[in-house]
């Protein structure tokens, strides 16, 4: 392998040391996108957090609905079964 001369050397060194150069904008650039993807992404699962609430809650009282219409329904088959008890028990 043959020996680069010093000028073709230090001009390598230039080279690498420009592209160095560059790279601490860079990292700014990515450093802000970073912080802004968090920002974006905060929202969008605050967003998604509350819209599960709701539908959680939609069914909660959904629930609550269909356990009442229950609950009278077999207050009422009590109510009709005592009936027929009393009735049965005069005969």
């Amino acid at each position: 392998m043959q020996e680069r001369s010093i000028i073709e050397r230090v001009e390598i060194l230039e080279r690498k040391v420009l592209a160095l150069e560059t790279l601490p904008a860079r990292i700014t650039a990515v450093e802000s996108q970073l912080v802004q993807l968090r920002e974006e992404m905060r929202g969008e699962f605050s967003a998604t957090r509350e819209e599960m609430r709701a539908e959680i809650r939609a069914g909660d009282e959904e629930t609550r609905r269909h356990m009442r219409v229950l609950h009278e329904d077999v207050i009422a088959r009590i109510a009709t079964i005592q009936e027929t008890g009393r009735s049965r028990r005069k005969r």
